[in-house]
């Protein structure tokens, strides 16, 4: 049966609680290195959603102080993305309501629910199932230049890479990776050269002639 070699890349973690066996019960989680700014969210939506650029940025910034004035009073915000709502604690440990005066709520943050449309269009994307890192991913991957190679090949099939693109192929950490790739365009031989597009920086292999 061939490898599978794609799909949402997830790690294996240790619960706190044991399983029959004794041993730490396991759960899964997507295994965190690429992350999108708005700026890189603003340029996608820009090439491929018709959008201005920018736009995305101005209206979550203008949901945010819409949101902030009607949600001040209590209020629940439904969005097609799902709801929003102040989460309110107390300041320590009541059991009469006669005691808690205005003074001892606070605010503890915003709970999010997800809508169902959120939900189903996430899941709809997720076609390719889930594909395991074998450990959490570190710069020890960094010692293995073989397998930086293979990974640097893949991500450069399109004549250049960033550093997210890089993440999934790779396995590192964004931060790991966007120093990998700027180490390539050091030196008195480099391998790459930066160009910037939008807020994106992009690493382009060096022609030898």
């Amino acid at each position: 049966m061939p490898r599978k070699k794609d799909g949402m890349k997830y790690e294996l973690l240790t619960r706190p609680t044991k399983g029959d066996d004794g041993k730490p019960l396991l759960y899964a989680r997507p295994a965190i290195g690429i992350k999108f700014g708005m700026g890189m969210l603003d340029d996608f939506c820009n090439k491929y959603r018709g959008m201005h650029q920018g736009e995305l940025s101005r209206v979550m910034q203008a949901f945010i102080d819409v949101a902030a004035i009607h949600m001040k009073d209590g209020a629940r915000i439904e969005t097609p993305i799902g709801s929003f709502a102040p989460k309110l604690r107390l300041d320590g440990d009541y059991t009469d309501p006669r005691k808690v005066k205005s003074k001892n709520v606070q605010f503890a943050g915003i709970e999010f629910i997800p809508s169902k449309q959120f939900v189903e269009s996430l899941a709809g994307r997720i076609d390719n199932g889930f594909l395991q890192v074998a450990q959490p991913a570190s710069t020890e991957q960094l010692r293995d230049p073989v397998a930086m190679e293979e990974a640097l090949g893949k991500a450069l099939r399109k004549g250049y890479t960033t550093a997210n693109n890089f993440c999934y192929y790779s396995g590192l950490k964004y931060y790991t990776a966007r120093r990998f790739l700027n180490s390539l365009c050091e030196g008195e031989n480099p391998r790459l050269r930066k160009r910037k597009e939008g807020t994106v920086m992009h690493y382009i292999p060096i022609k030898r002639t």
